[in-house]
Parts: C-alpha cells; structure tokens; sequence
C-alpha cells in the first residue's frame, strides 16, 4: 500500500490506486486542499519544525510547504523555479557529495543530512535535510529541512 505526504501540511496517507475517488485526477490533500501529495516508499513521520519542498527530476522547485518560511524567510513565490540548492543556499557538503544530486540519480533516500541553508538574511542556518526520490513517472524529489 503505498504511503503519501502533503508537501504543504504534512498530513501522512495512505491510498491503493493514487487516485482521487471514481477519477482519474491525482490525490489531493484533504486537510489543507494543496493539489497533489508526494509518494513514499515507507511512512515517514517529519519533524514538527521542518518544511518541506517539492522539486521536478531537475531539482527545480515546484512547491514549498510549511515551515520553510519560517526556516528561511522565503516565500513559495520566491522559489519556485529556482535550483534546489541554488535557490536556498544548501551548503555543508563536498560537491562530489551532494545529497540533492545522489538522491536524484541513484533513486535513493538520504536521511539525515546535516546541511545548511542561506536565510533570505544572509544568515547561514544549520538544518538537518530527509530527501526521498520520487516513485512516479514524473520523477522529482521530496526535501524535508528541520533546523538543527
């Protein structure tokens, strides 16, 4: 039974066909509304703190959840469209390290990644990163960061 999590409230499901209803439209979050909700391989229960952001098979990113605000002081608008690590300033590993990119190409979830990030301030913040490819067609990649 596959496990699904909505990128913007982080509300766990779990769904048999990944359809919503009689349709063919892919599952929504019924808790907050938010369009679509990200498969996982097992549940994963997030941090209380953490944010989550959504990225294509480019690590373009389509959408931000929650609590990447108040982490970074960005704003879904701000990001959308920008590289993953670009666009947040993630830093803290060797480039022949990335997390971003091992868990794209390799189809293989990194947990615990302790990174950081560069807050709309300038700041650099210390941030624990959980990254799940995606199991779909489309690919793409799930980025939960929590400060440290």
């Amino acid at each position: 039974m596959p496990f699904f999590i909505c990128p913007n409230c982080k509300q766990r499901s779990i769904d048999h066909d990944r359809r919503q209803g009689l349709l063919q439209q892919a599952i929504a979050c019924e808790r907050c509304g938010f369009g679509f909700l990200f498969e996982l391989l097992d549940d994963y229960f997030p941090a209380p703190t953490a944010g989550l952001v959504v990225c294509d098979g480019s690590a373009r990113i389509l959408a931000v959840g929650r609590g990447i605000f108040e982490l970074t002081g960005y704003r879904d608008s701000d990001l959308m469209g920008h590289d993953l690590v670009g666009g947040l300033g993630l830093g803290g590993f060797d480039e022949e390290r990335n997390p971003v990119g091992i868990a794209l190409e390799w189809g293989v979830r990194r947990l615990g990644e302790q990174l950081s990030v560069r807050t709309r301030a300038g700041i650099e913040q210390p941030v624990t990163a959980d990254l799940f490819p995606a199991y779909d067609e489309d690919g793409g990649l799930l980025v939960a960061l929590a400060p440290r």
